[in-house]
């Protein structure tokens, strides 16, 4: 598995991760929004900490700055 995901977009992804968060755990706890919102920022977070996105990937679309020789 490539990493896909470059290190602005990475950075990205864990603040927002961080902002759904504390809106599904504290804002919205307990209802189908806060559960909605946890479950995007843990995908997110996975995404930021692996550095892959199985959507970019489908896409087509490289945001990692490192050129792909093959």
């Amino acid at each position: 598995m490539k990493t896909n995901v470059g290190s602005i977009d990475r950075l990205i992804r864990l603040l927002l991760a961080l902002v759904l968060f504390y809106l599904g755990l504290f804002l919205y706890s307990g209802s189908t929004l806060g559960i909605g919102l946890v479950v995007a920022g843990g995908v997110l977070l996975v995404t930021a900490l692996i550095g892959f996105c199985g959507l970019y990937r489908l896409l087509g679309i490289h945001t990692n700055q490192i050129s792909e020789q093959l």
